[in-house]
C-alpha cells in the first residue's frame, strides 16, 4: 500500500527535474501509479474512504435497545454489569469473549450519545491573590511514636500561584486546629493573601455549635482582612490545588520517611522537625514565584488572635464536665462552681478565679472520656461501694499493673476488693503513681498478696527496677516432631 511518504518523495523528485519513470522508481512505486497520483495531487490518505461498515455480525444488535434503556436511566453502570445481567436474561447467548465487545459499544454510545461529562475550566492564579486549605488524615504513613501508632491529620494551607505551603499537626477538624494552622501559615509567610477558599468545613461544624462556629470563623476572617469563600456540595475539585497539595505532600512525606529507614520518633517534636525541613525543602524551589506574592500581600496585624475558645461550664456532681461531646473530670473541690474553659486544639486548661488550676489533654473524637483519680480519689475513698459499677471505672486504673492488682484482689477478696484497691489508689495520689506502680510489679512478680499495707511497707525499701528482660533459648528441636509421620498414618497403613 502507497504511504503518504512516498507520494511527498515523488512529488520533491519531480520538482527537482526527474522524470516520471526515475522519479517513481526512486519513490518505490510503479510509473503508472505514480503518474495516477500526480494527476488527483491528492495523497493516498486523502483519497482512502472512511471504514464505516461492520466487518462482521453485531452480537448485540437485538439487544442493543435493552441495553441503551437501561444506560439512560442509570448512566453509570459498567459494561462489565449490563453484560453479566445480558449474559444471566440469555443463558448461553453471549460467551465470555464477547465482553470487550461491549464495552468498545458502551463505550462509543457514552462518547456520541450518552449524557455530557463536567468540564475542568483551568484557571489564571494571580499573585496574592488566594491562598486554600483544607485538613487530611496522614494514617496511612504508618508513623510511630516512642513505639505506638502516631494517627493524626494535617492542617494543609497552599498558595494557589506559587505553591508555597505551609503544614500543622492536629487531631481533629476543629476550629481551633483551623486557627492555628491558618495563623502558623500566615506569619510565617509574613503577609495576608486577599482570599482564603475551605470546603465547606463538614467536620468542623459537627463539633459544638454551627452559628458559634461561623461567628469565630469570621471573626478569625476578619482579624486578617481576609475574605472567605468555601466550595460547593460534593465538589472537592473548586478546592484542586490544596487537594493536589494534599498528595503530593503525603507522597513526599512517605518518600521521606522510606530514605529515613524507619518511621518510629522519640517524640512528637522530632517528628514536627522533620515534618518542618520536608516543607522548607519542598519551599526552596517556589523562591522566585513566592517575591512575586509576597510583593503583593497585605501586612499582617500586630498580634494573632487567640486561637482557642473560651467556655463557661458549672461542674457537675460527678465532678466532671462535659466539653465538646465528651467528658473530662476535674478537682472535686470545683463541684458546683463556674469555671472557664480555654479550648486550644491539643489541650484544655481549666480556670478558676482568675487562676489555671489544671491543664488536660484534648480527647479525640465524640463520646470518649477522660477521668484523672486524683480529681475524686478522697470521695471514693469514703465511697468504696460507688467503685465497683462507676461508669468511668476503666480511667482508674493508671496502668496494667493496677488492674492486675485490682482483678487478684477481686479472686481473693471479692467483698472488699473495692476497698482494698482505692487505698492502694489513694497511695498513688499521695505518695507517687510510679513507685507505687513498681511496688505492684514486684508484688504480682513475686506472686504475693496484694494490699495497701503490703504496698505502704514496700514505698520506703528500694525495689529492683525492671530494666533488662531475658528470654531463654528456644529449643528448636521441638520442631523435629513436625516431620515425624504422624502415628495415626502407621495405624492407617497397618
Amino acid at each position: 500500500m502507497l504511504t503518504d511518504e512516498q507520494f511527498r518523495k515523488l512529488g520533491r523528485l519531480r520538482k527537482a527535474g526527474h522524470t516520471i519513470a526515475i522519479a517513481a522508481a526512486k519513490a518505490g512505486m510503479d510509473e503508472k501509479t505514480a503518474r495516477k497520483y500526480l494527476a488527483q495531487g491528492k495523497a493516498p490518505s486523502e483519497l482512502r474512504q472512511a471504514h464505516t461498515w461492520r466487518t462482521r455480525e453485531d452480537p448485540f444488535a437485538e439487544v442493543w435497545d435493552e441495553v441503551t434503556t437501561e444506560l439512560e436511566v442509570n448512566p453509570g453502570l459498567e459494561a462489565k454489569t449490563l453484560f453479566q445481567e445480558l449474559q444471566r436474561r440469555y443463558p448461553g447467548q453471549f460467551p465470555d469473549g464477547q465482553l470487550r465487545t461491549l464495552q468498545r459499544k458502551v463505550r462509543a454510545w457514552r462518547a456520541l450519545e450518552g449524557p455530557t461529562k463536567e468540564v475542568f475550566f483551568p484557571q489564571v492564579h494571580v499573585p496574592g491573590a488566594l491562598c486554600q486549605s483544607d485538613f487530611s488524615s496522614c494514617k496511612g504513613l504508618g508513623v510511630t511514636v516512642a513505639g505506638q501508632p502516631f494517627d493524626h491529620l494535617l492542617y494543609h494551607f497552599v498558595l494557589t500561584y506559587s505553591n508555597w505551603e505551609s503544614a500543622l499537626i492536629c487531631f481533629s477538624e476543629s476550629l481551633e486546629s483551623l486557627s492555628a494552622g491558618l495563623q502558623k501559615a500566615l506569619f510565617e509567610l509574613g503577609g495576608v493573601p486577599a482570599e482564603h477558599q475551605t470546603d465547606r468545613l463538614g467536620a468542623a461544624l459537627k463539633i459544638g455549635s454551627p452559628e458559634e462556629f461561623q461567628a469565630k470563623y469570621q471573626a478569625l476572617l476578619d482579624h486578617y482582612g481576609l475574605h472567605g469563600r468555601k466550595t460547593r456540595a460534593y465538589s472537592p475539585h473548586e478546592n484542586g490545588d490544596v487537594e493536589q497539595r494534599h498528595h503530593r505532600l503525603k507522597r513526599a512525606l512517605e518518600q521521606a520517611l522510606l530514605l529515613r529507614g524507619y518511621r518510629d520518633f522519640d517524640r512528637v517534636a522530632d517528628y514536627e522537625h522533620f515534618l518542618t525541613r520536608l516543607l522548607a525543602q519542598l519551599n526552596a524551589g517556589r523562591a522566585e514565584k513566592l517575591t512575586e506574592e509576597r510583593a503583593v500581600l497585605k501586612p499582617l496585624p500586630a498580634q494573632p488572635l487567640h486561637s482557642w475558645t473560651r467556655l463557661t461550664l458549672k461542674v457537675g456532681s460527678s465532678s466532671t464536665i462535659r466539653v465538646q461531646h465528651n467528658t473530662y473530670s476535674v478537682d472535686s473541690r470545683l463541684i458546683g462552681e463556674a469555671i472557664d474553659v480555654h479550648l486550644h486544639a491539643e489541650h484544655l486548661e481549666i480556670w478558676y478565679a482568675q487562676r489555671r488550676v489544671d491543664t488536660v489533654p484534648r480527647l479525640r473524637g465524640q463520646n470518649q472520656h477522660q477521668v484523672n483519680y486524683r480529681h475524686m480519689i478522697d470521695a471514693l475513698v469514703r465511697k468504696p461501694g460507688a467503685f465497683a459499677h462507676y461508669r468511668y471505672q476503666a480511667d482508674l486504673f493508671p496502668s496494667s499493673q493496677f488492674r492486675m492488682a485490682y482483678d487478684q484482689l477481686c479472686e481473693r477478696l471479692p467483698a472488699r476488693a473495692s476497698k482494698e484497691y482505692l487505698a492502694v489508689l489513694h497511695l498513688a495520689a499521695k505518695e507517687g503513681e510510679s513507685q507505687v506502680e513498681t511496688a505492684l510489679r514486684f508484688l504480682l512478680g513475686q506472686g504475693r498478696d496484694v494490699s495497701a499495707q503490703a504496698v505502704q511497707s514496700l514505698l520506703c525499701v528500694s525495689l529492683p527496677k525492671v530494666t533488662d528482660v531475658e528470654i531463654p533459648p528456644v529449643d528448636l528441636s521441638v520442631y523435629n516432631q513436625l516431620y515425624e509421620e504422624p502415628a495415626w498414618n502407621h495405624r492407617e497403613k497397618s
